[in-house]
């Protein structure tokens, strides 16, 4: 999402749609669908017009691509018909489309509208409970966590950092703790096996 914002996709519908773009699937792919989509629809309207069909040829390479057709047309659909084309810079707004939870809410509100908003996926969650820094057993959770102890200037960067620390260093299984940087303050908590 903070790839497309530099391509100059910083609307919020557009960054809603990244998020459901990306979730399940890489963001190397999810990046690639999200621009292909844009550039044959640029906006709710356009994307509203397309067939559920003509979506799901476009973000195909995408996880759950039919579902998430569907409900991107849908959400170009009312937010045509509700919101004039341009969504609001509400949450309540955002969680009210079907799918939408607060992962892709806050992470789209965050960077589209310049909220502190704190957005937690599965790589956000671990790290910082592999950490120490919060001890939860949800993202949820972790979220929730997260508002208490971290400055709200760091709320949507976290996401920007952890993921692919997430992804790439401090992975699910045998995280690659020989090359992390910041191993010296990590407490390991839950490693039980490295790299």
């Amino acid at each position: 999402m903070f790839a497309l914002a530099e391509d100059g996709h910083r609307s919020l519908f557009e960054q809603l749609v990244g998020c459901i773009l990306s979730i399940r699937t890489l963001d190397e792919v999810s990046l690639v669908a999200a621009r292909r989509l844009f550039a044959a629809a640029p906006d709710p309207d356009a994307i509203a017009r397309l067939r559920p069909a003509a979506i799901d040829r476009l973000i195909g390479d995408t996880s759950f691509h039919t579902a998430k057709a569907a409900q991107i047309r849908e959400i170009a659909r009312q937010t045509v018909g509700e919101y004039g084309g341009r969504l609001p810079c509400d949450a309540e707004v955002l969680r009210r489309f079907r799918g939408v939870g607060p992962k892709c809410a806050h992470l789209a509100l965050g960077i589209a509208c310049g909220e502190r908003r704190i957005s937690v996926d599965i790589h956000v969650h671990r790290v910082a409970n592999r950490w120490g820094y919060v001890r939860t057993a949800t993202p949820e959770a972790t979220m929730t966590a997260l508002e208490q102890v971290l400055p709200p200037r760091y709320w949507v960067e976290i996401n920007a950092l952890l993921v692919p620390f997430g992804k790439h260093i401090c992975t699910g299984r045998a995280p690659r703790c020989s090359t992390c940087p910041v191993l010296e303050m990590c407490r390991q908590v839950g490693v039980t096996v490295h790299r």
